[in-house]
């Protein structure tokens, strides 16, 4: 049933590829603008590998105490649980976010992003101390960063 839902995704991700890649301007809009990793540790026994892709949207807006920026996101990952009853468990997850970037000056290597999409987990996930109601769910975050050059921490 996994296979299912992975494949039917895509298979559609490779037909809207496949349908914009006639527009030269669309299809260079296409390219990823950065790639990441992440990995997050819990303490109800979950962990969360992903690596994504970034696409920076044409959107900035100046404003007196610095300019904000946009992008949108778009990460593959694997969760890890340890369940004492259970084997050993690895949801899948994919997910979708646009993303808002504050930046307090131009000159500032800091930042501050906010961001809200949407994350579909499979097999549904559960722990001994959390389960998800249903396979699609929303993802969010916030940070504080800083730039070094081309990486950012």
């Amino acid at each position: 049933m996994t296979r299912n839902y992975l494949q039917h995704f895509a298979q559609l991700l490779v037909c809207g590829l496949s349908l914009c890649a006639g527009s030269n301007a669309l299809a260079a809009s296409l390219v990823p603008s950065a790639v990441f990793v992440q990995a997050g540790f819990g303490t109800q026994d979950a962990d969360a590998y992903l690596a994504g892709l970034t696409w920076t949207v044409p959107l900035r807006y100046e404003c007196r105490s610095g300019w904000v920026g946009a992008f949108v996101e778009a990460a593959l990952g694997r969760w890890h649980t340890e369940e004492r009853q259970v084997s050993t468990a690895w949801p899948t997850q994919i997910s979708a976010a646009p993303t808002l970037r504050f930046y307090p000056s131009k000159v500032s290597p800091w930042f501050a992003e906010l961001g809200v999409g949407a994350n579909y987990i499979v097999p549904l996930f559960q722990s001994e101390h959390k389960r998800f109601s249903t396979e699609f769910n929303f993802v969010d975050h916030a940070a504080v960063a800083r730039t070094f050059g081309r990486s950012e921490v």
